[in-house]
């Protein structure tokens, strides 16, 4: 056979028919790849990535927040990083062709064939803005107390007041609530017994609803009574700028204050609980109250009743940053790390270590160990210090604790407009393909 026969018989013969049955088997390749891609695009990129950008965006912020605690019970400086945006780009590329080749056959020499070939790839492409928590509306934002009617409302939400106060409170008239905990660790043992003891027996009254909170709305004459204005219309404007109202009483028009006074209010078989007469005992309360207002540093420093009984309680209250050194001494520390003086230690007056389980027992425990794996049990872990630092996944106590500071903090460090740069990482592509 010469040249010109033997090209002719094995040139590929790829006639309308193999056309036909190609573009059928590219096709078909083509959707059995859509769908095992998921059609990930338009609302269906939607279900695929939210709920994961939600998750990841949870677990680090928690762990963020842990992060801080552990570094406070170390004396380091806390830091953060708030997410400001997430953009994620979808990308969607596909490739066909038909490569031709070539098959020895044993009667007839070789035999042409058309190998189709497709490709489909989907690009994820998220980019990632950080905005650091330094600036100077974060900073004052962390050094403020929290306000009388913050805690308050605090308190009538469904986390235990014994928990609010012992978070949020240095002190209750005066009973001292660990307040030299409040702050890098001291040196001394801190006084909490009798503020601990006090609390606990209020929670006993709440749980038995022996006790209440509510708000009195109060009036108060500011101002009159007086004769008829001339200018009343402005009177009246001045009154609500001041936010005073303008009444009109028997004998003339009086100026009127609204405040809004937070109350305790104490059922009368109350006094029959002798968790009540340890409450009034340890916050020197009149045991005949039936209410009891609740202020702010209303009484002066080094107060004494002169064997009068109050009929208040008065709270001064703490700043996030307080309540988040207060909390860092639930953290178990290990010993090589106070005997190397990485930890501050406290000790008792007999020169013992003091045992801070004592103010923070059912309130807030963070477990320590060292390994390479996260551990197993873990609800929210940290590695600081070649150690993990975690809360338990069993201990509803300080998840609840945790959940509490976390969700107070977003409240009052909620960044609004902030001068601070903004980090942006575009993460790269990250995709996948199939062939």
């Amino acid at each position: 056979m010469g040249w010109p026969e033997y090209q002719k018989a094995n040139t590929p013969d790829i006639s309308w028919q193999s056309h036909a049955r190609l573009r059928q088997i590219l096709a078909l390749a083509s959707l059995w790849m859509l769908a095992s891609l998921g059609c990930g695009f338009g609302p269906r990129s939607l279900v695929q990535t939210r709920l994961a950008y939600n998750e990841a965006v949870k677990t680090t912020s928690e762990e963020q927040f842990l992060l801080n605690i552990v570094r406070l019970r170390y004396t380091n400086t806390p830091s953060s990083l708030a997410i400001s945006n997430i953009a994620d780009q979808q990308e969607l590329a596909s490739e066909f062709q038909a490569i031709p080749f070539f098959l020895a056959g044993a009667a007839d020499g070789f035999r042409s064939q058309a190998l189709p070939q497709a490709s489909l790839s989907r690009a994820s492409r998220p980019t990632l803005s950080y905005t650091p928590l330094d600036d100077e509306e974060y900073t004052q934002r962390l050094f403020t107390p929290i306000s009388l009617n913050g805690a308050f409302y605090l308190s009538r939400t469904t986390w235990p007041i014994s928990t609010v106060f012992r978070l949020y409170l240095e002190n209750l008239n005066w009973i001292s609530n660990a307040e030299t905990a409040s702050g890098p660790t001291p040196k001394c043992a801190p006084d909490y017994a009798q503020f601990l003891e006090g609390i606990n027996a209020l929670q006993e009254l709440q749980d038995a609803q022996l006790v209440q909170l509510f708000i009195d709305q109060q009036e108060e004459i500011v101002a009159g009574p007086f004769p008829d204005p001339p200018n009343a219309p402005d009177l009246a404007i001045k009154a609500v700028e001041m936010e005073l109202e303008v009444r009109k009483e028997s004998q003339g028009f009086c100026l009127i204050r609204k405040t809004a006074q937070p109350m305790l209010a104490i059922d009368p078989s109350a006094k029959l609980n002798p968790a009540w007469d340890t409450f009034c005992r340890c916050f020197h309360v009149d045991p005949e109250a039936i209410a009891l207002k609740i202020t702010a540093e209303e009484l002066p420093p080094f107060h004494t009743d002169n064997g009068q009984s109050l009929e208040l309680l008065d709270l001064e209250t703490r700043s996030l940053l307080q309540v988040l050194f207060f909390v860092s001494h639930g953290i178990d520390v290990p010993s090589e790390h106070v005997l190397d003086g990485k930890v501050p230690m406290t000790c008792n007056p007999d020169g013992t270590s003091f045992d801070w389980k004592q103010v923070m027992d059912g309130l807030f425990c963070v477990h320590c160990t060292k390994s390479k794996k996260r551990p197993e049990n873990a609800y929210v872990a940290v590695r600081y210090e070649d150690h993990w630092y975690y809360i338990d996944q069993t201990d509803r106590d300080t998840k609840a604790t945790f959940a509490l500071l976390l969700e107070v903090s977003r409240l009052e460090l909620q960044s609004s407009e902030s001068n601070a740069p903004l980090l942006t990482i575009p993460l790269g592509r990250y995709g996948q393909a199939r062939k």
